[in-house]
């Protein structure tokens, strides 16, 4: 199990695990402060002051979108290209992904190292089915942003999906040997959707501002490359591609949704890979 670190305001000493007089698992620090394991199988390490509202993340309704699309294999040569930076990195690596939402990438990317590897998110929908998807992994309800609940310099592959990236936490988690490794909407990831549903196809590129971003905390880029599938989806898989990202709140935009019977529609994601130096 990854090392954790207790969320406590001003503690964060080290989380070890520690059994209730009732026999449930749970996690205290030397400070005092316990954590117990939901009944789901996550933990749940957010403070008081972690929140802006009673149900912080995405919603279930994105959830579940997000997790219908994933489990239909479209992202499954996603996971395979990032596969490729992260072979031969050693019999049971220590992985934290951030904004982990249900929990699809983690098995396809480390399949046999549920051990080491650690998935965070803010939505309680979206941990709960990361739990109930891959138990033998560690899931927990935090809010990244706020700082990871992760022990210095102990991560070996930090992963951040289409997610958050708090710049500064990560490069205090990882190894002196370790990576991160950032994926994010390349600039015609559903263009086609996007044209349709916007009445326009706004194209920008976020490679150049986010290797700028990690370099000033340390983090350079050492390998970017660009991932693309060209897809036919139906009315259903329309619906939960924009509910997953782009919302379309809209009642003009929804009423285009209503429009599109079937489309060829283009996946794209640019992958970076960043170490320490």
């Amino acid at each position: 199990m990854l090392e954790l670190r207790c969320t406590v305001r001003n503690c964060g000493r080290p989380l070890e695990s520690k059994s209730t007089a009732g026999g449930r698992r749970g996690l205290g620090c030397d400070g005092g402060h316990r954590f117990d394991q939901a009944k789901e199988g996550y933990w749940n390490l957010t403070q008081p002051q972690d929140k802006k509202s009673l149900n912080p993340g995405d919603n279930r309704d994105a959830v579940l979108a997000r997790h219908r699309w994933l489990q239909r294999g479209h992202s499954v040569s996603l996971a395979q290209s990032i596969r490729d930076w992260v072979t031969g990195s050693g019999e049971q690596p220590t992985v934290l992904d951030l904004g982990c939402g249900d929990g699809s990438f983690g098995p396809l990317v480390f399949p046999d190292q549920p051990q080491g590897y650690c998935g965070i998110d803010l939505s309680k929908p979206a941990i709960k089915l990361a739990s109930r998807h891959w138990p033998a992994a560690t899931w927990v309800l935090a809010n990244a942003d706020r700082g990871l609940p992760v022990m210095d310099a102990s991560v070996d592959f930090v992963m951040s999906l289409f997610g958050r990236r708090p710049v500064s936490e990560i490069k205090r988690v990882l190894t002196p040997s370790g990576c991160c490794i950032v994926a994010v909407p390349a600039e015609d990831d559903l263009i086609e959707l996007r044209e349709v549903v916007q009445s326009r196809g706004d194209r920008r590129s976020r490679v150049d501002a986010i290797v700028e971003e990690m370099q000033e905390f340390g983090l350079r880029c050492v390998e970017r490359k660009q991932w693309r599938a060209s897809v036919e989806i139906g009315q259903e898989e329309i619906e939960d591609a924009l509910a997953m990202t782009y919302r379309a709140r809209r009642r003009s935009e929804k009423s285009r949704i209503a429009s599109i019977d079937r489309s060829r529609v283009t996946l794209s994601a640019d992958l970076m890979r960043f170490t320490l130096g």
